[in-house]
């Protein structure tokens, strides 16, 4: 299953670079440049990321204050990539709470072999948390408050990808390519599923809490 990280890398050309190798190995990677924007994502708007690859020598602010504002609010881990190699600096990363620190330059095989050490050592078990909901990746479930809502699999499938498209509108084609349905699976048969969502997850669509319809173009998960 797929873990998402959050990389905030300045240099756009290592940036793409990381994001393209890691794709192969199970993860989806979104990139910042600016460590403000990444904060938001991460802390206001509340995208559930897996990991944190964080370089240092960042614009607008220095990658130890980001680190260290990461560490205060979520228990997420953290690798450092960065030029800065002397002992001082990953003696300092480790004590803000770094999980690993990877110098700069690296193979690309060396951070995805990293990223899967760390995430075992913190016992990924492809679950996360956004909203009122516990979601297990690998057990296809979802708790809301705590209990069980017993959804099909393609009604979980809707709500997955509603979920980590958060804020965005999806439109019904979207949905219908990225389960991998017939190509002449009707939108009406979409908003089917998404009616039976919602009831099971008590939302009501004219005043709703979690799934808003996009007029002319399908939904949004705006929990």
């Amino acid at each position: 299953m797929s873990k998402k990280v959050l990389l905030i890398e300045d240099d756009m050309a290592l940036q793409e670079l990381i994001i393209g190798y890691l794709e192969p190995f199970g993860f989806t990677t979104c990139g910042y440049s600016n460590p403000k924007e990444a904060l938001e994502a991460l802390l206001v708007r509340k995208e559930p990321f897996d990991i944190v690859v964080l370089d240092l020598m960042l614009p607008e602010m220095d990658g130890f204050d980001v680190a260290k504002t990461i560490k205060q609010q979520l228990n997420i881990p953290i690798v450092i990539s960065s030029a800065r190699t002397d002992i001082g600096n990953k003696i300092y990363g480790y004590d803000l709470g770094a999980d690993d620190y990877l110098d700069k330059p690296y193979e690309p095989r060396e951070l995805v072999l990293r990223l899967e050490a760390v995430l075992r050592r913190y016992g990924h078990k492809d679950a996360f948390t956004i909203s009122d909901f516990t979601i297990d990746e690998s057990n296809k479930s979802i708790e809301m408050d705590g209990y069980g809502i017993d959804l099909t699999r393609i009604e979980f499938d809707i709500f997955l990808l509603l979920v980590k498209n958060r804020g965005k509108n999806v439109s019904r084609d979207q949905i219908i390519h990225a389960l991998g349905l017939d190509e002449e699976t009707k939108h009406r048969t979409i908003d089917m599923h998404i009616s039976n969502l919602r009831q099971k997850i008590g939302d009501d669509a004219k005043e709703p809490l979690y799934i808003k319809s996009v007029w002319g173009i399908g939904y949004k998960f705006t929990g």
